[in-house]
């Protein structure tokens, strides 16, 4: 792999790609060691060096970090440390089958007040009683300071310092395991952020073509690309290999640029496949593509914003920027039939036809949520749904996706009523990235809070202030989806009328009132539960009377 590797306790092997560079030295704690260059431009030298030894590289820019550094004890300018990474498990790597991910999406530094591994080891237990079956962790590289989301990260083979560092994480994902749940990393492959990238000095590592609004995009297509895409796919088996991570979220893939014959994402699903693991992507292109196996990129799944946008609009009127193109029922209903509202479309928002349809593919191809970091944290206010929406409303939404034929994915705090807000925060040291981020937040998101403030951050850790009605709501609605789930079938029927639904799956069928109202079912069923005045048998073609709320039935034999 790039970077350092033990050979022995006291024996390591130092690898840096670096052909714009035509002499590197190598610092290891004061002494000095010239490396070799081979015809591809990787610099190599073996040398006598133990476990928590200090080094950087000497290039002709000055002296620098290690990109592909396994700890940055201190931060992204600070020197690089060598960690053997070796790690005593008591657990084995926890394999899911699709149609039993129940995902609980959390940020380590503001899950808990200390904002640790070691702390959030202690939530564990929690988890475990909520009944998820997978914790997806937003990205923990190096990134710059003490306080970000994460998608300001420069170092891919680093854990964040600030969290605990490597064997942290390591103690954190062995904890897990041993409690069932599989562990989901969120990784950044479309950009490397601004502070602390010193690549640039190396080699053609970023692409000349191609722009992302966030920073350099990677080069996976252009001369010298093969190692660059080495230095991803390492990056890939590091996370499964050295920390047996469960599976990968790969984020906003629709800003990776590959032209390839082969594109970089099935590489990584091929590769991720055969080490037995999967990735979920992120996407906004309804492009089908991204998850087909017969001929696309065989990515597991990704994030559906579609049914994200459906409910929110229409539950809280919203209609500004995205949700322009959203906002009845009939939204919600396509959504559950066709998975993408948007398949083929023309989008008001975007100004052109928008997505494809998905054909055949199953359920278990995509995840879907009320909620996430980007739908809370890109609002200037952070607003959580909970402040938004009246307490059945958001019972409902919670209903919706949980008992959707699809993967649902919970936000931290999401299942007890959390009200405090997720922010966007930053803590670069740069005085023009600060302005930029300061002034391009309030003009984009409205964010008024200063996102590099220690406000932003603190406001944005969770209260742990439980409402106990809702905690025991979702733990039932889990429970009845691991009894009753469609397992990956998307054979669903929808009844819709003035201000209500009904959702037929295979075993339930779910009876949705947006307000006080009369509706006819053709289904007939047993009660199983109801977040308001539900009747405890319904027959089929019988007008009954409901309050607002959502009432969940078993079918009759």
């Amino acid at each position: 792999m790039f970077g350092p590797s033990f050979l022995s306790e006291n024996e390591v092997e130092f690898i840096l790609w670096a052909p714009y560079q035509e002499k590197v030295t190598l610092r290891l704690n004061e002494e000095k060691y010239d490396m070799e260059k081979d015809e591809k431009g990787y610099f190599r030298i073996t040398v006598n060096a133990k476990e928590g030894d200090k080094y950087s590289f000497i290039i002709d820019k000055g002296e620098i970090p290690d990109p592909a550094s396994r700890y940055q004890p201190d931060g992204v300018h600070g020197r690089s440390q060598l960690v053997s990474l070796k790690y005593e498990w008591k657990s084995r790597e926890v394999k899911i089958k699709p149609e039993d991910l129940i995902i609980y999406e959390l940020h380590i530094g503001t899950f808990t007040q200390e904002g640790t591994f070691y702390s959030a080891v202690e939530k564990l237990d929690y988890l475990v009683d909520l009944g998820v079956t997978a914790i997806e962790i937003m990205p923990v590289h190096q990134f710059p300071g003490k306080k970000d989301w994460g998608y300001d990260g420069v170092y891919l083979y680093a854990v964040q310092n600030t969290y605990g560092g490597p064997y942290a994480f390591m103690k954190f994902i062995d904890e897990a395991h041993q409690r069932g749940l599989a562990v989901i990393l969120d990784v950044v492959y479309n950009h490397v952020g601004p502070e602390g990238n010193y690549m640039m000095f190396l080699g053609p590592y970023f692409s000349q073509k191609y722009k992302t609004p966030w920073g350099l995009t990677f080069n996976f297509d252009d001369a010298y690309s093969d190692e660059v895409r080495k230095f991803i796919l390492d990056n890939v088996r590091y996370w499964f290999e050295v920390f047996h991570i469960d599976g990968l979220r790969l984020d906003a893939v629709h800003a990776i640029y590959d032209f390839s014959p082969k594109h970089i994402l099935q590489d990584i699903a091929e590769l991720s496949h055969s080490l037995g693991k999967f990735v979920i992507a992120e996407s906004d292109l309804n492009d089908p593509k991204i998850i087909d196996d017969k001929c696309g990129y065989k990515i597991d799944a990704q994030w559906v914003d579609d049914f994200h946008h459906s409910v929110h609009a229409y539950l809280t009127g919203e209609r500004n920027s995205y949700y322009s193109d959203f906002g009845t029922l009939d939204d919600i209903v396509k959504a559950f039939k066709d998975v993408f509202v948007y398949d083929g479309k023309y989008s008001n928002f975007r100004k052109k036809t928008h997505g494809a349809p998905v054909g055949n593919l199953n359920a278990c191809k995509f995840v879907v949520y009320i909620q996430d970091h980007d739908q809370v944290g890109n609002r200037g206010n952070g607003d959580r749904l909970s402040t938004l929406v009246d307490k059945q409303s958001y019972m409902i939404a919670s209903a919706l996706y949980l008992l959707s034929p699809f993967i649902p994915m919970i936000f931290m705090g999401e299942e007890y009523y959390e009200r405090n807000p997720f922010l966007f925060f930053s803590d670069f040291s740069d005085p023009n990235l600060i302005k930029g981020v300061r002034e391009g937040r309030l003009r984009e998101n409205g964010q008024e809070i200063d996102p590099q403030s220690d406000e932003a951050f603190l406001k944005s850790k969770l209260s742990w202030n439980i409402d106990k009605e809702i905690l025991e709501y979702y733990r039932t609605l889990i429970k009845i989806r691991k009894e009753f789930s469609n397992k990956c079938s998307r054979r669903i029927k929808v009844d819709k009328g003035d201000k209500w639904l009904v959702i037929g799956l295979e075993k339930i069928f779910l009876l949705v009132a947006f307000s006080d109202t009369e509706l006819t079912s053709r289904h007939s069923g047993e009660l199983l539960f109801s977040s308001s005045d539900f009747p405890k048998n319904i027959v089929s073609s019988k007008e009954i009377r409901v309050k607002k709320g959502i009432g969940i039935y078993k079918y009759s034999i």
